[in-house]
């Protein structure tokens, strides 16, 4: 039996969001929201890095 990959969803489910994301945004319009998502990620690990020494530090 197959596992499901993420938030108890399977292959076919994530197919359609992918599908349903390209319809609406656009296969020029995802690579930028893509870009925007990674430079977002990138900043929250930055902050939580900044916390953690942050907190190291007053010890």
């Amino acid at each position: 039996m197959l596992q499901p990959l993420f938030l108890g969803l399977g292959m076919p489910e994530i197919i359609v969001i992918l599908l349903v994301v390209l319809l609406l945004f656009g296969g020029k319009k995802i690579p930028e929201l893509m870009r925007g998502a990674g430079k977002g990620v990138r900043a929250f690990k930055d902050g939580m890095k900044e916390t953690t020494t942050d907190d190291e530090s007053k010890e």
